[in-house]
Order: structure tokens, then sequence, then C-alpha cells
């Protein structure tokens, strides 16, 4: 509703100054043109985030030092904080990282954000930077055209440059003939009363502009132009820093409680840097002419110095926080709390925030479909067959498992279907629909999805397997006809050693060893058939079952054969996959 009312109401207020003060135009177009290569350049690195920045991301979490460095590369090198934000809280909610991981890239990509000022105040401002964005737009629209996914990324980069450079062009075009009909540096405050209401003016340009990068810029052109006073852009430098943690709150909204845990330790951690960096502003600002003064920066040259003071508050604000990082960790764990008493039925992994990329949707479908296979479908198999599951997964002969397993185990497989399976599998195929929709998916994403979709559709149909095979079971078990007991613990023994194989093929470190002997069983139940039908013939023309029993012994034996091929096939699809985003960077840098 908010939202409802805010964006009309700002696109009124931004109609009507434009109306009665056509010299803003200029200003306005710029940071429109600056905003757009902004998106560009997103859009452009979010091709690379399918492969190389994800699996980069991934193996430099492990270590906070790694993490900060990670976060830090990054985020100067993408030039945007708030991709790296909506990265890292999607990893976190797909369980990619830990939280002391997403710490470490959010910390880093603070220090990295500092890139865009120098980037603006050493280059943007200094030559005619029209000049140089043209051709980065000519070829970046050239690269665009090509059908292969690297190249329109390389495009969409170079586009976004050309067009973040050009509004930096416009803005200080706009600020320069601005300046001859109203001079904004006549509303400067100063003292500390300055500080704290420039401050807010930073935070609230940052909200409205949803991009640090973008606020910079803007602060760096009107400081270029003397259209602000030196005092106030700092303290607008530090609102923008504040306003950027709204990004990554946006972004956590449709996450899960590990990613709602980052948003507020980006909150917290940028809001401790701004007050830090506001109550001591003018000794760092002295600190900052006493630097300036030792690089041989000119005594003017106040834009070079606003990203030296960007920089070193940054800096300081990750070297104050890394020894509190642990108890950061402690508080955000205690606060948000993961909801023990959730729905035996709700999904653990699945949530909007995984939507974001590719590689955090695989993930987090193939974590969500193990937890299915490993607690539901062992459960409802398993006892179905009167077998505890306990004894599955222990040493003890399978023969005596079958043999002291006698005593039925009370199931409902239908209600442990809707209560434990229906809602989770519809929530995977709805996701992984959704993500071959929205998501632009190289061929290989799109075929592990494909098989995800397809392990868990096998799931279901084991369920009905299962469902019809355990009506049987219940009653031969019990039967007096010793011979169709048998064929029945026959059954059960072969699903058993099955299940216990896919066991040790998912716990163990040797997965080859268990991997062949799932194929030597996977053979077994395709060529079963032939010689259960010479046992059951035999069966039949001594008389030692019913024609009644002999039809249920037919019907379950391929029951029984269907059933391990689908245990072994879910196995497969779930547990001998390489790792997504290595098999994709190794894929990228095949094609190129």
């Amino acid at each position: 509703m908010i939202k409802k009312i805010l964006f009309p109401t700002f696109l009124v207020i931004l109609a009507i100054i434009l109306y009665f003060n056509p010299n803003f135009k200029t200003i306005a177009a710029g940071v429109a043109v600056l905003l757009f290569g902004v998106i560009l350049l997103e859009e452009g690195f979010k091709v690379f985030t399918k492969g190389p920045l994800q699996f980069f991301l991934k193996q430099t979490t492990d270590k906070l030092y790694k993490s900060i460095t990670a976060g830090a590369f990054v985020t100067a090198f993408i030039q945007s904080s708030s991709l790296v934000s909506v990265i890292t809280i999607s990893f976190i909610s797909a369980g990619l990282i830990s939280l002391s991981g997403g710490l470490g890239l959010i910390f880093g990509a603070n220090i990295g954000t500092t890139a865009t000022a120098w980037l603006v105040a050493g280059f943007g401002l200094k030559i005619k930077i029209a000049s140089l964005a043209m051709p980065m737009l000519i070829f970046g629209l050239i690269f665009s055209f090509k059908k292969n996914l690297i190249f329109k990324g390389i495009g969409n980069v170079l586009a976004g440059l050309g067009f973040f450079f050009l509004g930096i062009y416009y803005m200080k075009e706009g600020f320069d003939v601005f300046k001859e009909f109203i001079d904004l540096s006549q509303f400067a405050v100063s003292g500390f009363l300055g500080a704290i209401i420039y401050t807010g003016i930073g935070i609230i340009i940052t909200t409205i502009l949803q991009s640090s990068s973008a606020a910079l810029a803007l602060i760096l052109a009107a400081l270029a132009t003397g259209q602000i006073e030196y005092a106030n852009a700092l303290a607008l430098a530090i609102g923008a820093n504040v306003g950027t943690t709204i990004t990554a709150i946006l972004g956590s909204l449709g996450s899960n409680i590990a990613g709602k845990r980052l948003a507020v330790a980006h909150l917290i951690f940028n809001v401790s840097t701004g007050l830090i960096a506001l109550i001591f502003i003018f000794p760092l600002a002295d600190f900052v002419n006493y630097l300036s003064e030792f690089l041989n920066f000119k005594e003017t040259d106040y834009t070079l110095k606003l990203a030296l003071f960007h920089t070193i508050f940054n800096v300081l604000g990750v070297v104050l926080m890394i020894p509190f990082i642990r108890k950061l960790e402690i508080f955000l764990l205690r606060i948000f709390k993961e909801i023990e008493n959730k729905g035996i039925d709700e999904p653990k992994y699945l949530n909007e925030a995984i939507l974001k990329f590719p590689g955090t949707l695989i993930s987090a479908v193939l974590e969500e479909s193990k937890y299915l296979y490993k607690n539901a479908i062992f459960e409802i198999v398993a006892h179905a067959l009167n077998i505890h599951r306990d004894d599955i997964k222990s040493d003890i002969n399978i023969k005596k498992i079958i043999k002291q397993s006698d005593k039925k185990i009370p199931i409902d497989i239908e209600d442990l279907y809707y209560s434990k399976v229906k809602n989770i599998y519809g929530q995977i195929i709805n996701f992984v629909t959704r993500g071959q929709q929205e998501l632009k998916l190289t061929k290989q994403q799109n075929k592990r999805l494909s098989e995800l979709k397809l392990a868990n559709r096998r799931m279901v149909e084991i369920i009905k397997d299962t469902k019809e095979l355990e009506k049987n079971v219940s009653v031969f078990l019990v039967s007096d006809n010793e011979e169709i007991k048998n064929e029945y613990n026959k059954f059960r023994k072969k699903v058993v050693k099955v299940l216990r194989v896919i066991y040790l093929f998912r716990k163990k470190e040797d997965k080859d060893e268990y991997f062949n002997q799932l194929m030597i069983l996977k053979r077994e139940a395709k060529t079963a058939l032939k010689e259960d039908n010479k046992s059951l013939d035999r069966l039949i023309r001594k008389n030692l079952i019913t024609t009644d029993m002999a039809s249920s012994l037919v019907n379950d034996n391929v029951t029984v054969n269907d059933l391990i091929k689908k245990l072994i096939q879910v196995a497969e699809l779930l547990y001998s996959e390489k790792d997504v985003i290595l098999e994709t960077v190794i894929n990228n840098k095949i094609q190129q």
C-alpha cells in the first residue's frame, strides 16, 4: 500500500520540478542514464554469476580474511555492492555459504564500493568522459547482438560502463548550467548540525536511487561544480553508505531466516560505520587533509579528498567490526531463530531469494529433494515393508533383519503422502518451473533442473508403488502358507538391500564402490522378471500357492522391480551429481 502511494507521489513531484525548473532536466537525465548503466552492468555481470563468480565466492568464504577480500575485489570489479548483497543473500538462503562467510562478503563489499568514488573522482570528472563512453556504447551494442551469453554479458558490461560515464558527463554539465540559475551551496549548513542533516539527505537520495554508486556519482558531480560544500559532501557520502542497506533489506524479504540475518547484519554494520564516521567526521576530515598533502593531492581537489574519506571510514568500519563479528553472529542466531515447529510439509530450502540466480536455485532444489528422499521416502518404503530404518542403516545381516522384522509397523501411506510429501513436491515443481521460465539458463542448467524434476516425480511414483505393495505384504507375512511368505520376504530382502546401498552411497566418502553396487542391482532388477517367473511357475505347478496368491505375486513382482529401478534412478539423480557450479565454469572455459 505504501509503495502504491509513494511511487505516483514521487512521479508527480518530479514532473512538477522538471516543469517549473527545466534546467534540472540535464541533471535528472544524467542520473537516469547513469542508473540505466548500473542496471546494464548488473545484468552483464549476472551472466558470469552462472559460473565463475559463484564458484569464486563459494571457494572464498571458508576464512574471514578471504571472504572480506573476495567481497571487496568482486564489488570493485563489478561496481555494484547491491548485486553482491543480493548474490550473498541468495547463496545463504540456498545453503551454499555460511552466515560468517556472508558477513565477510558484505564487509568486503563496503570496501569494494569505494572504487566507484575513485573511478568518478580520479577519472570520470577529470577528462571528457563522453568521448570514452561513445565507443563503449558502440561495441557494447555490437556484442549484445551475439547469441552467445558470454558475448551478451560483455556487451551489457561495456554498454553499462558507457552509460555510467555518460551519466556522469550529463550530471556534471547539468550542475554547471544549474549553478547559473540556482546556487545550491547557499543551503550549506556548517558544523555538526550540518553533518547530521546532510547524512539524512544522503540516506534519502540513496534510498530513492537504490544505488550507492549512483548516489556517490551525483554527490561528486555536485561537489566538482561547487554546488555543495566539501564538509556537507562528506556527510552525504556517509548517508549514501547507510542508505545502500535498503537494497539488502528489500532483497531479504523473500529469503529464509538465514537471508534475513545477513540483511540485518548489513544494516547493523553500515549504521555502526556511519555513526562512527559521523561522530568523528571532523577529525577524519583533518586526517584526510594530512594524507592528501602526503599524496600530493591539490588542496582544492575536493573530489579526490572525498574519495579518500569514503575509503578511510569504510576500511575503519571493517577493522573495528572484525573483533565483534563472532558476537554479531551469535546475536543474529539468537534473534532470528529457525522455526522449530515449522510444519513437516514445509520446504526447508526453497524461498524467493533462490530465484535470483540459476546456481542457487539448482542447489536449493537439490537439497530440498535430498531432504525429501532421505526423510519421507526412506521412511515410507522401509515402514511399508515392516522394516525399521535404523536396521537398514546398521551392519546387521539383511537376512537377519528380514527374519526378525515380522511385526507389522503401523503406517498410513496416504496420510504420510499428504503430511510429508505433497506440499514439498508441489513447491519443488513450482520453483523449477518458475526458474526455467524466468531465468536465463544454460542448456546444462536447464537439463539439471529437468533431472531434479524427474527425480521428484519418481519419488511420488515410488510412494504409489509402495502403497500397492504394502497391502499384500501386510496380508501374506502373517499367512499360514510358508511359500507365499518366503516370496514376499524375498521382495523385502531385495528392496532393503537397495535401501542400504543407497544409504551408504549418500553417506560414505567412497561413492564409486557403492555406485557400482547400485548399477549391479539396477541391472539385476531389469533381468529379474524372467527368473522370478520361473520360481512362480514352479509354485503354481506344484499347487503350493492359490490362484489369488499367484495373481498378487505376479503383480507385486513387477512392482518390486519397478520400485527398485526408481529408487536407484532417484539416487543417481540426487547423489551422483558433480558440482553444478564447477561444471558450468568448465563449460564456460570450453566455450571460450
